[in-house]
């Protein structure tokens, strides 16, 4: 597997618990929603997230899509997620996630991410990670955002779903 050694992680706490963030995690189908550049999901396999286990999706803006996958190359269920995400030509990416619960049922979340093929391989890590970092620090907020929706759906949920704006207003 390829080594994320020298890769900045990123991290935010979320006030959502683990399991919040893992039902989204765990529906592939919701990948799109968090992954900044992936435009649509096409299929996944039922067994999501089992290691090698796949999901199907585009990258970037119509007309120009790329449709490759992203696999799950190791999983620790609510706890570690390793993921190979592809774009081929553009090259592909190892991207683990973890998962730390902290105390009042909020989470530490953190993703370290470097390519793993493909033309990005020529550009030195460095350089690589000043363009990674700002994308994945977008995908933690916008996974938070979804976690902060699921967390409100659990029984017993501590605080209810947030309404921005007045009710019945775009």
């Amino acid at each position: 597997m390829h080594s994320l050694r020298g890769s900045a992680v990123v991290q935010r706490v979320v006030d959502a618990p683990v399991t919040a963030i893992w039902a989204v995690l765990a529906d592939g189908w919701l990948y799109a929603s968090w992954v900044v550049g992936a435009s649509r999901i096409r299929d996944v396999d039922p067994d999501w997230p089992e290691a090698g286990s796949r999901i199907h999706h585009s990258v970037g803006v119509w007309p120009a899509l790329i449709d490759d996958s992203t696999s799950v190359l190791s999983v620790v269920a609510e706890r570690e997620l390793v993921l190979r995400a592809r774009a081929w030509p553009a090259g592909e990416a190892v991207v683990r996630i973890d998962l730390d619960p902290q105390e009042e049922g909020r989470t530490a979340i953190s993703m370290a991410e470097d390519v793993a093929g493909g033309p990005g391989r020529l550009v030195p890590q460095p350089a690589r990670q000043v363009l990674i970092i700002p994308r994945n620090r977008e995908a933690l907020l916008r996974l938070s955002l979804l976690a902060d929706g699921r967390a409100a759906e659990l029984p017993g949920a501590a605080h209810p779903r947030r309404v921005v704006g007045r009710p019945g207003t775009f």
